[in-house]
């Protein structure tokens, strides 16, 4: 069985992958299982407290998500003024001078037109309730300020519908001009110890807690400048 949430982005939706660096800013176009999972574990960390989320944490970081991407998104391409830690001594008098310098960084943000969907498999441990009433409280998914609302109650289904891309890392098959993608996913080694942010010993580790799974994303890139992407579901009209 399947539980299902669809969401709306109410703000520009953002989430570099896992194997990007600091200053690298390009972004995915669906988020991710371990996102989605991180969100959960931090919906039932507030609303039931640490104990029950390190409890349900055993079946939660488990389970196989999939994903229903929005009909349209629109990559927005862009240069951002950031400070970060000065390395070398600032010229005397220089107005740059201070802890920080000033530096330029490439960023995307990705605006997702119509509602886009979660689906979760139920393991037989899962608690299908509790995880309704934590998806409901999701806000974001990706970066801070990543927005979302949910549409309506989450459903559970017996069957998964034929929209939905399983996260697994099989490419079955898959539509000629497909966005392949690496989406990153809660690994078998990552404990409750670890996926604690507040962990100052346990750290987490690529390709060992936090696993990148093959996607095919079923976009096709419609128009695109030195400014914007635009991507269209493979078959749909917007």
């Amino acid at each position: 069985m399947w539980l299902v949430a669809e969401y709306e982005a109410s703000a520009l939706f953002t989430l570099k992958p896992a194997t990007a660096t600091a200053s690298g800013g390009k972004t995915l176009l669906v988020p991710t299982p371990f996102a989605i999972k991180m969100a959960l574990l931090d919906a039932a960390c507030r609303l039931e407290g640490q104990a029950v989320a390190a409890g349900a944490w055993a079946w939660l970081g488990g389970l196989t998500v999939a994903l229903r991407p929005a009909l349209v998104v629109v990559v927005n391409n862009t240069f951002t003024k950031v400070l970060k830690p000065r390395r070398g001594e600032a010229r005397p008098g220089s107005k740059h001078a201070g802890y920080f310098q000033q530096t330029i960084n490439y960023r995307e943000y990705a605006y997702l037109a119509g509602p886009f969907a979660i689906a979760l498999q139920l393991s037989a441990d899962a608690d299908a309730e509790r995880l309704a009433r934590w998806l409901a409280h999701v806000n974001y998914l990706g970066k801070r300020g990543s927005f979302i609302q949910l549409q309506g109650v989450p459903e559970i289904l017996d069957d998964l519908p034929p929209d939905f891309i399983v996260v697994d890392g099989r490419l079955p098959g898959f539509v000629l001009g497909a966005v392949l993608t690496q989406l990153d996913d809660v690994g078998e080694g990552l404990s409750f110890a670890r996926a604690n942010i507040y962990s100052r010993k346990e750290k987490i580790e690529l390709g060992k807690h936090r696993v990148l799974r093959h996607v095919a994303l079923p976009y096709r890139l419609v128009a695109s400048s030195r400014g914007y992407s635009l991507y269209e579901l493979v078959g749909e009209t917007p």
